[in-house]
């Protein structure tokens, strides 16, 4: 089976796009159709999604006409847009929908470069849509005004008295209004779907018409045209505003071609070209540094907030903010490999991937219109044989017809998720799906490797007995090996500026250490063991680290203590994830002692040290049974196991690609602090997720109360089904803004 991914246009109503969605997948040429209305985007699996791609324009067109879908490759020009062309369209759900594609790349500089972009592009995005087209705005805008002028007229006229006039006002408004909506009713009907939005609303305002309710009717019709008209515009807004936060691959890059400097789409630059990189401009692609320092601001990738210094040879990442100096940078990674590529892909496929939530909501969708249209006619039957009342009771049931459609509860869950996961990319945490955010929510304990995700890997000399003498003795004995604690050695009176001897004799003693003739002397320089086979006597102690002990002639001087370094702030992220409720355990294949001693500096109480990889996972699973839903953080290959056994694997950015590849979640800082932060962000969007589904139900189900005991009106109804939906959509993207 192959995997293609399409772009999706004339779509802009989320409960429309899970029924494409539902048509897709009835095919019987596709394993799996996922549409994600937040980005767009169609992922198709299937033996030929692209000759499969006919078929799939018609089923989905059945449901939608307007919809069209487009290979990601870029393989159809659309995109490269000239403002010239404009799509008004209705969509199933009735709302005339807009495009905006004029592509405003807000590229967070401080300062304007006369550069601005003011081009089309040539390489292959990810839309938002979103074309101000001058004009269009006002023409959504135009029936609206004048409607609402007609319906205040209408209310005027009927204050009077005068019923004909109010009628001939009222239904001139309603013509103007109700246009597009009865259209696509009657269209949607022609398709079989009685139970459409458009046909529901035009029953109910057309309904409300019959009971003599003139001004209501168009009150319905003119408040449901203005709510939707804010809530299109809030979801474009929303995604927007979520993609930007996402999506910083350049427009241009600024190419040194031998003494000139040419402005050049970033898609055309390729690996080996030297890029000029101004002082406040992003890093355009990945690359290593031909001349020029600076520091760089890495936050928008990681989320670190201390710029870092480069200079000539060092590596830099695109999306990067160059801050103070002028670098000129060797491409070593096109556009589609950079990171901001990797970045925005990975946003975008976690999108596509539907929690439990998201998925229950699209179920429950399907059948909530249907019952409230029940509800409705019972309610417009039953009472009205009983008390004979039909004028009342029709009229309330025309009020459960107003709030049938679901579109607040299918928009507003994917939406919430998307925006936590753009969250997350803002500071350096791609989730790689609303499953795994959802998974992460509920997590009552984190688990975590030691080296390379506790402590940065590296070996350091931490503390010396016997003086610099000591430190320059011993590095002048080291200087041979390709041991990493040797290494690290020689690198400390490096640092020092120490100039190295080279011994007269040495001998490397596998397992030991190192024996050395240095003017005349014969030096040791190992590990207990060592000086126990030379006859050597020595003090011995216990601390966190590796001891390298050094004797001349026999005589013991002193020592080195070689230890692994304890990232920064491991012991502020460990109290966080206490202070939250969440226990924290240490897996490691590392002796107990050190892993221990690690355990204590941070504040993790329970360890176990000494684990194979398999009895890593033997040991999570006994935990995850006696503390509940587990997360693992790894770095290493031998950690892949693991991360692939946790109910969430988390891998350190800088880890091994199979730690990455079977993780979760990945922390691009590659600092532990990020832990917190995850959970945090996935708590915080679970529950807004429910936040949105509690309180539409809760406004629609006391409406339908309130109903029911005669005291709202449609016109309460329209705005408990529009407004709702709105305010549900601005609290999705709170996420966004959360510290």
């Amino acid at each position: 089976m192959v995997k293609k991914v399409y772009l999706v246009e004339n779509l802009d109503c989320a409960n429309c796009a899970s029924k494409v969605e539902a048509a897709l997948n009835a095919l019987p040429e596709v394993q799996e159709a996922v549409l994600t209305y937040a980005t767009m985007q169609l992922r198709i699996t299937a033996e030929d999604p692209d000759a499969l791609l006919p078929k799939l324009q018609e089923a989905a067109q059945k449901v939608e006409p307007e919809v069209e879908f487009y290979p990601k490759d870029g393989a159809h020009t659309h995109h490269n847009h000239t403002g010239e062309h404009e799509h008004h369209h209705d969509c199933c759900c009735g709302h005339e929908h807009y495009h905006d594609h004029a592509h405003d790349h807000h590229h967070d500089d401080e300062h304007e470069h006369e550069h601005h972009h003011n081009h089309e592009h040539t390489y292959e995005h990810s839309h938002d849509h979103g074309h101000e087209h001058g004009g269009e705005e006002s023409e959504d805008l135009k029936p609206i005004l004048v409607g609402a002028v007609l319906f205040v007229v209408g209310l005027v006229l009927d204050h009077f008295g005068l019923k004909w006039p109010t009628l001939g006002v009222c239904l001139v408004a309603y013509v103007l209004l109700g246009r597009e909506v009865i259209v696509t009713a009657v269209k949607n009907l022609a398709r079989g779907q009685m139970l459409d939005e458009n046909f529901l609303m035009a029953l109910a305002s057309i309904g409300a018409f019959f009971t003599g309710s003139f001004t209501e009717a168009v009150g319905v019709m003119l408040f449901y045209r203005v709510g939707e008209y804010f809530e299109d515009r809030a979801v474009a807004r929303s995604r927007s505003q979520i993609m930007e936060a996402v999506d910083l691959r350049p427009e241009v890059v600024q190419l040194v071609d031998g003494e000139t400097v040419r402005e050049i789409p970033a898609g055309e630059a390729n690996i080996g070209d030297i890029v000029l990189v101004r002082p406040g401009d992003r890093i355009p692609l990945d690359g290593i540094v031909v001349s020029g320092s600076s520091r760089i601001d890495t936050a928008p990738i990681t989320g670190e907030p201390v710029p870092v210094s480069v200079a000539e040879g060092d590596s830099v990442v695109s999306g990067c903010v160059n801050t103070t100096g002028q670098l000129t940078v060797r491409v070593e990674k096109s556009l589609s490999e950079s990171m901001v590529t990797r970045i925005l892909d990975s946003v975008e496929n976690a999108a596509a991937s539907k929690p439990k939530i998201d998925r229950f909501i699209t179920r429950f969708a399907r059948v909530y219109t249907p019952i409230v249209v029940g509800a409705a006619v019972l309610t417009a039957i039953i009472p009205s044989l009983i008390t004979g009342d039909w004028g009342k009771w029709v009229y309330t049931a025309l009020t459960f017809l107003v709030m049938s459609c679901p579109c607040a509860l299918v928009l507003s869950v994917p939406l919430a998720f998307f925006a936590g996961i753009g969250a997350g990319s803002k500071r350096g945490i791609l989730f790689k799906g609303g499953q795994s955010m959802e998974a992460m929510s509920k997590i009552k304990a984190v688990v975590m490797d030691k080296t390379g995700t506790i402590t940065k890997g590296d070996f350091t000399v931490q503390k010396i007995v016997g003086g610099d003498e000591l430190l320059e003795l011993c590095a002048d004995c080291e200087q041979q090996s390709t041991h990493p604690i040797a290494e690290s050695i020689v690198a400390a009176a490096k640092a020092r500026n120490m100039e190295l001897r080279r011994p007269e004799e040495l001998e490397e003693l596998a397992g030991r250490g190192i024996r050395a003739k240095l003017d005349g002397k014969e030096i040791l320089c190992g590990n207990e063991r060592l000086l126990t086979e030379k006859g050597v006597s020595f003090p011995k102690s216990k601390e966190y680290g590796t001891k390298v002990l050094v004797a001349v002639n026999g005589v013991y001087q002193g020592y080195l203590l070689i230890a692994d370094t304890i990232k920064t702030g491991a012991e502020n992220a460990v109290r966080a994830l206490r202070d939250s409720g969440i226990e924290t355990v240490m897996l490691t294949g590392d002796a107990e002692e050190s892993a221990k001693a690690v355990a204590g500096a941070v504040g993790i109480r329970e360890v176990h040290a000494g684990l194979l990889p398999q009895q890593k996972l033997a040991r999570l699973q006994s935990i995850r049974e006696t503390k509940g839903a587990a997360m693992f953080v790894g770095d290493g290959i031998n950690d892949a196991p693991v991360l692939a056994g946790a109910d969430v694997g988390a891998a350190m950015g800088s880890g091994a690609d199979a730690a990455i590849e079977a993780a979760d979640v990945v922390f691009m800082t590659s600092d532990v602090a990020a832990v917190p932060q995850a959970l945090r962000i996935s708590r915080q969007t679970a529950r807004i997720a429910w936040q949105n589904v509690v309180f539409a139900l809760a406004v629609k189900l006391a409406v339908m109360i309130l109903g029911l005991c005669g005291y709202a009106s449609m016109w309460l109804a329209v705005i408990a089904d529009s407004g709702v939906a709105l305010l549900c959509v601005l609290n999705s993207i709170r996420i966004l803004y959360k510290k």
